[in-house]
């Protein structure tokens, strides 16, 4: 649509259209029209620039409940319910995914694997020669040396991130939201603690209630809003910790492998291979030639991405690197200079994936050599915010987790439109750092698991 277009008013504004901000209008179009209580064109969705422009468009785009935050495991199955919805056009492969640990995860791989399956998130779990022995069969040329414990979550997979997107906006339009690029929001209007417009590059929209899924951008409206830099983290345990940056910027590593002409990345009985994830907290990474990395800890994971790479490949990464409360947000993605992956990347990932598999030996020049850059904004826990923030202002505020919370949007629709509180999301207020219940008893070097 035109900016001639935009509304001077609407039921619902919501801010951003990555993962979340699509997922969210259409659900609540779909809400809305079953419920009686609207129709789609109630909502309006806007974008300073346009689908998936944000980490949305460049992610890795797994799908998967591997979280040491047990409440999550309950929105992954919900996540998994709308992937499943429309498999084909959403490009989702349900894979599933696979886990790899040493024995000093043992003891998180057990209650992952209780929780995951007590919120209907089906799972299966592997320890010593039963772990060796499923991932052989995966991949008969794995290394299993260190492979203590291996977690088998059977409904993931991963999305393709373009098929994804462009599945979404078409949902968005299908039912009859009203969606807007080229539009930037450059405050709001507030009063009694109420959002009483939205402020755009092309005027102001009053709004009954807003949704703000902003992504890395979420500093710029948390400020705009009047909400603090800082606070204190209360713990169940009774610990505090003071004076804690309420965001934290990420700068994220990823990248592509194009696989050798001839060479099938495939599981043993010739299918389309789980996604794999390993972290190995006392393994180090030792290239090819005999280069050790300096810290004890090998991490990353991957998965097959012809769609992604443009050409039958694989996908991964490995653990972002931590910025500080402050970034630099526009370019963004690989259009930044600032933010790139770092050149050690490729020889650590082409290490890791040397260590597990016979069959990426020598698979150095294979490397897809493009600009891979991106960064995320972190609550102080690691965990997404999903809560309102004004009376009438709701905030989903993901650390790139996107794909994994897809489901998000469905929920809060349903929260919105029936205003009666979804137990899933409770967990995820903003309160929780106030009231003691900070998230934090996540062994692993990852601020993601």
């Amino acid at each position: 649509m035109t900016t001639a277009h935009l509304p001077k008013s609407a039921a619902y504004v919501v801010v951003g259209m990555g993962m979340h901000g699509m997922s969210t209008a259409w659900h609540l179009a779909m809400e809305l029209e079953r419920s009686g209580k609207g129709k789609g064109s109630d909502v309006i969705l806007i974008d300073k620039n346009g689908p998936g422009a944000g980490a949305t468009g460049i992610a890795c785009g797994c799908v998967r409940n591997l979280y040491m935050t047990s409440p999550i495991h309950n929105i992954l199955r919900h996540s998994v319910d709308v992937w499943e919805s429309d498999p084909v056009n959403f490009g989702f492969q349900q894979v599933g995914y696979v886990s790899v640990g040493e024995g000093n995860q043992q003891a998180d791989y057990e209650k992952m694997h209780k929780s995951q399956n007590a919120a209907g998130y089906k799972s299966d779990m592997y320890v010593g020669k039963e772990a060796k022995s499923f991932l052989k069969k995966i991949w008969p040329d794995f290394n299993v040396e260190r492979a203590d414990v291996v977690l088998h979550e059977i409904p993931s997979g991963y999305a393709g991130t373009h098929t994804a997107v462009r599945a979404l906006k078409e949902k968005c339009d299908q039912w009859g939201v009203r969606s807007f690029t080229g539009i930037s929001v450059e405050g709001y209007d507030m009063q009694n603690g109420r959002i009483t417009g939205v402020i755009t590059s092309e005027g102001t929209i009053k709004a009954d209630a807003v949704v703000i899924c902003a992504g890395a951008w979420i500093t710029r409206h948390w400020d705009w809003l009047g909400l603090p830099d800082k606070l204190d983290m209360r713990y169940p345990d009774g610990g505090v910790v003071k004076d804690a940056d309420m965001w934290t910027y990420w700068r994220l590593l990823e990248g592509e492998v194009l696989l050798k002409d001839g060479h099938k990345y495939r599981t043993g009985d010739d299918k389309d291979p789980p996604v794999l994830h390993v972290e190995l907290m006392n393994t180090p990474v030792i290239t090819e030639d005999g280069h050790k990395f300096p810290d004890q800890h090998f991490y990353m994971y991957v998965r097959y991405a012809a769609e992604r790479a443009g050409a039958p490949g694989v996908q991964g990464g490995t653990i972002p690197i931590k910025m500080g409360p402050k970034a630099v947000l526009d370019p963004y993605g690989h259009a930044n200079d600032l933010y790139q992956a770092d050149p050690w990347f490729k020889d650590y990932y082409m290490a890791t994936l040397a260590y597990l598999f016979d069959q990426f030996k020598n698979y150095g020049s294979q490397f897809k050599q493009r600009r891979n850059g991106g960064i995320g904004a972190f609550t102080p826990d690691s965990v997404p915010i999903f809560d309102w923030v004004a009376d009438n202002g709701y905030m989903i505020a993901d650390s790139n987790h996107g794909y994994k919370m897809i489901g998000v949007g469905k929920l809060v629709a349903r929260h919105l439109v029936s205003g009666e509180p979804v137990p899933e999301l409770a967990p995820f207020a903003f309160t929780r750092f106030a009231q003691g219940k900070t998230f934090g008893d996540r062994n692993s070097n990852c601020p993601w698991v």
